[in-house]
């Protein structure tokens, strides 16, 4: 009877290099050394090369994978748990840790892990779970049914958005939506860079047209950086996009109705602020204090798509300050 999967020396891989080489099956080769066939492929599919499997070039792959994985640690110190768990209290995800520590420290370990020590903690009674974006939970998709709503003048399709846009390869390209309260039915401007992940956020009351078109040109026209576009969501509190485009030297599109993937970084990160403020909180209890407080974590933030720097980093190397703000809060 094959045994389960043990480690596989160089003599089992010269005597599998000679029983392939037979044109015998896997699960032959398998029989005959007494192992798992599973063990068999797995070694064969892990480590040959672009030609076929040979001895010295499969040990030699495999000597270099168990020297990258001998530098993940296979217990989490206290220094490290202590590390983790703060970033953790600063609402990152696993995966953004992850990624900041081999960034910032060259520590390497797997965002599964750190899902791992979230999960002991929440089954020993601990609280780390809740600054997961989910808490933990499933996540439903949002809907689209809101989609597309009334006709806006002046309306530019996406379509005709300059290419340069879809690089991300500039600052002053934004997306810009609403998050509602579902309770009071005020809301929140949301307005995000497509190169840096750089959010700004501005408490509206009930969003009106007029209520958007101050919040946008006040706090776009204080930062550094010049507004070259903004793609915004289909609804009629962005119906006066044109004066707006006016205030800040800027060209307005708007995303096709039911297409929000074509916006779907100002989404995400709606969804990152649901975490703080959910569809039943009423933003009438918010003040202008607390909404900066969320800004500036999502701003503090590592992100992957920035190789983890933070949007910070990005948003404000490319000017002509020389402070660091990466993890000013």
């Amino acid at each position: 009877m094959p045994k389960g999967y043990h480690h596989v020396t160089r003599d089992i891989r010269c005597q599998i290099y000679a029983l392939k080489a037979t044109g015998i099956s896997l699960r032959a080769i398998a029989n005959k050394l007494g192992k798992n066939a599973s063990t068999i492929c797995r070694e064969i599919t892990r480590n040959q090369g672009r030609l076929s499997y040979r001895i010295n070039q499969a040990d030699t792959m495999a000597c270099e994978r168990r020297s990258m994985a001998s530098m993940t640690p296979k217990k989490l110190t206290a220094s490290l748990a202590s590390k983790i768990e703060s970033m953790i209290l600063k609402d990152w995800s696993p995966e953004q840790i992850a990624g900041r520590l081999r960034l910032e420290e060259g520590i390497s370990i797997s965002y599964e892990s750190i899902y791992r020590y979230i999960w002991a903690n929440k089954r020993a009674g601990g609280k780390l779970h809740k600054h997961l974006r989910h808490c933990g939970k499933r996540y439903n998709k949002r809907a689209s049914s809101t989609a597309g709503r009334g006709c806006i003048p002046g309306r530019i399709d996406i379509t005709t958005r300059p290419v340069i846009v879809e690089d991300k390869a500039r600052i002053g390209d934004w997306e810009g939506d609403t998050v509602i309260s579902a309770v009071s039915k005020t809301a929140l401007l949301t307005v995000v860079d497509r190169c840096s992940k750089f959010v700004v956020i501005k408490k509206i009351g009930r969003k009106t047209a007029d209520n958007v078109r101050k919040a946008m040109t006040e706090r776009l026209r204080s930062l550094p950086h010049p507004v070259h576009t903004i793609t915004y969501d289909n609804g009629m509190e962005f119906s006066a996009h044109a004066k707006i485009s006016a205030k800040l030297n800027s060209a307005a599109y708007f995303a096709a109705p039911y297409h929000s993937w074509e916006r779907g970084l100002n989404e995400h990160t709606n969804g990152l602020i649901r975490q703080y403020l959910p569809k039943a909180f009423d933003f009438r209890n918010v003040t202008n204090r607390e909404i900066k407080k969320i800004e500036n974590k999502l701003n503090n933030r590592p992100r992957k798509a920035l190789q983890y720097r933070t949007p910070n980093e990005v948003f404000f190397t490319k000017t002509h300050f020389t402070e660091s703000v990466a993890l000013r809060c």
